[in-house]
């Protein structure tokens, strides 16, 4: 049975490869963009199947209307796929005051949005799935990321409390947690602050190595991913994470490991502070 999507940045990476899987399998897909000439070849191709929006997610009026038009338009909506979003790389010290707002913007604020405008649409219906993009950046941190880091941790922290206000209404959410992928994510969008030579050597920096193709491919298969995310809509109840990559996977299991044990050393600690009644 067919299905109708929204899903937002449709126009390469993730976003991409799940429009088209699920254009030719026959759903609906309505797609933002922040540019539709980069959607032409979908724009042609599937006529009366897809639906392309014009959006920039740190508008946030403009998501409330999107969401409101097209769900008016469509009469009901089974997905939300929350998937723009971009990597920023530096240090800290490096990042400017307006790189930290819009990554801000964009990666948590927008996906906020963008399911708080779809929840009284999605309850009234009785029944829809919302699929974050997050990483397995949202469980494990390294240096050169961090404010990539506060957005998916941030939006994981909202969409798993979320989960539990919509699960009375049948609306299942899931986190997604894509390792390293061959995307535009990686080799194309991302962005570098202004790199300061007080952190050439630093761990800070190590991710110049990543972000050149010519010398380290990423093992994720984009393809691949959006299969399991799109399979994922089939499984009830929802899953709350998933994560995409064998890499991914074993280093998120580890850090959380080391973070329990952690955790397990400070039980006299914890119990200091409590009153003795």
């Amino acid at each position: 049975m067919s299905k109708i999507w929204l899903i937002t940045g449709v126009s390469s990476g993730f976003g991409y490869e799940l429009t088209r899987q699920l254009l030719d399998k026959g759903d609906t897909v309505i797609g933002t963009v922040r540019n539709k000439a980069k959607i032409s070849d979908l724009i042609a191709e599937y006529p009366t199947l897809f639906d392309g929006k014009i959006l920039d997610l740190t508008d946030t009026p403009s998501v409330h209307q999107v969401v409101k038009e097209a769900f008016e338009k469509h009469g009901a909506i089974d997905v939300i796929i929350n998937n723009a979003g971009y990597g920023l790389f530096g240090a800290a010290e490096e990042l400017s005051d307006e790189q930290v707002d819009l990554i801000i913007a964009t990666n948590l604020t927008g996906s906020i949005q963008m399911i708080r405008s779809a929840l009284p649409f999605l309850r009234k219906q009785g029944h829809g799935r919302i699929i974050q993009i997050s990483s397995y950046g949202g469980q494990v941190a390294f240096p050169g990321n961090s404010m990539y880091h506060a957005t998916k941790f941030g939006i994981e922290g909202f969409c798993e409390s979320v989960s539990q206000e919509v699960a009375p209404f049948n609306i299942g959410v899931t986190i997604v947690e894509p390792g390293g992928a061959r995307t535009e994510f990686r080799y194309g969008s991302a962005q570098v602050a202004d790199l300061m030579p007080e952190y050439d050597g630093n761990p800070a920096h190590s991710f110049l190595a990543m972000l050149d193709s010519t010398k380290v491919q990423a093992p994720g298969n984009p393809a691949e991913m959006a299969k399991r995310i799109i399979e994922s809509v089939d499984i009830t109840p929802a899953p709350l994470r998933m994560v995409l990559g064998s890499q991914a996977l074993a280093s998120t299991i580890a850090t959380l490991e080391n973070r329990l044990a952690d955790f397990r050393t400070q039980t006299e600690l914890a119990a200091s502070t409590d009153y003795k009644e």
